[in-house]
């Protein structure tokens, strides 16, 4: 039985392990993917206190270094079920179970979809959720990305450095994201704004081949040949299997107090899985270190 139980292996995540490792428990990090959540098809961070630029991928790879090296364990499996039995907590995956003295839940968030005809059928066959992932498969090819804010932002300045034309289409007349990424733009020849827009259908056989874009404003519709499209129009919390143990808002997150502890005694919950109003890479950080330091104080 492992002190403490993290499942997911985001920022947060591997946050908290390291902080349950140097407080001398034990802590079980519990991952369905792969370590790194979100962050690790970032392209570039430049906004972490203390380090001035790195890849999303060296980032995670060295918080998971630095929790592996401290003895955190790790079971690449996919979480199931939280069972609360007072000073014991089970955590079932589909390939074992876990006990424990308390939980802490870093599951992060998921992509939002389209939600659009044929979407799940060309998922992988032009439609992407990382660029810095997939964009050099369509290196000198004409490609689209769909979204306002920084992922959106970050993913179509990545993708002008070798895409022939990169479309950016927004459903409102200005960016959400930072002043700072939406000036990266500024003299991309090949970059075109489509605003006040949205993707309406998905054209191509085995592949995606086309877009059909609707101007909010004028209702014409217009047809993109593409080879790609890069969605990043938000995410949602991954809090379902959640929603029968600790207390959820509106919108799926799990509500803490100050100190990341949930409804339930014994549970807490850390990063973009909880609500909150911000969601940085500092703030999932620093949500790890409290809980885990919160959780070890009630051992």
């Amino acid at each position: 039985m492992s002190d403490i139980v993290i499942i997911g292996a985001g920022t947060a995540g591997l946050s908290a392990a390291i902080y349950v490792q140097r407080a001398g428990k034990s802590a079980l990090v519990i991952e369905g993917a792969n370590y790194g959540g979100q962050i690790i098809g970032t392209s570039s961070i430049e906004n972490y206190p203390g380090i001035k630029q790195i890849s999303g991928f060296d980032f995670a790879t060295d918080l998971y270094n630095q929790a592996k090296d401290l003895g955190a364990q790790f079971a690449f499996e996919k979480v199931e079920k939280v069972e609360d039995l007072g000073d014991e907590k089970v955590v079932y995956t589909n390939k074992n179970e876990y006990h424990a003295k308390a939980v802490i839940i870093a599951t992060g968030m998921i992509h939002r979809e389209l939600g659009i005809d044929r979407d799940q059928e060309l998922k992988g066959k032009g439609i992407s959720f990382c660029a810095t992932c997939d964009g050099m498969f369509f290196k000198g090819k004409d490609v689209a990305v769909v979204g306002g804010g920084n992922v959106a932002i970050e993913d179509a300045e990545y993708l002008t450095r070798f895409c022939n034309r990169v479309y950016l289409i927004h459903r409102r007349d200005a960016f959400r994201a930072d002043d700072a990424e939406v000036r990266k733009l500024d003299g991309r020849d090949n970059l075109v704004k489509v605003m006040n827009s949205t993707v309406t259908k998905l054209i191509g056989e085995d592949r995606l081949q086309a877009i059909e874009v609707v101007d909010k404003v004028t209702g014409k519709s217009k047809e993109l040949s593409v080879d790609a499209l890069f969605v990043a129009i938000g995410q949602i919390p991954s809090n379902q299997i959640f929603e029968n143990l600790v207390d959820l808002d509106d919108y799926g997150f799990i509500r803490t107090d100050e100190n990341c502890k949930t409804s339930r005694k014994g549970i807490f919950a850390v990063g973009d899985c909880r609500a909150k109003t911000v969601r940085q890479l500092t703030t999932a950080a620093s949500d790890g270190a409290i809980a885990a330091l919160n959780a070890c104080n009630e051992m």
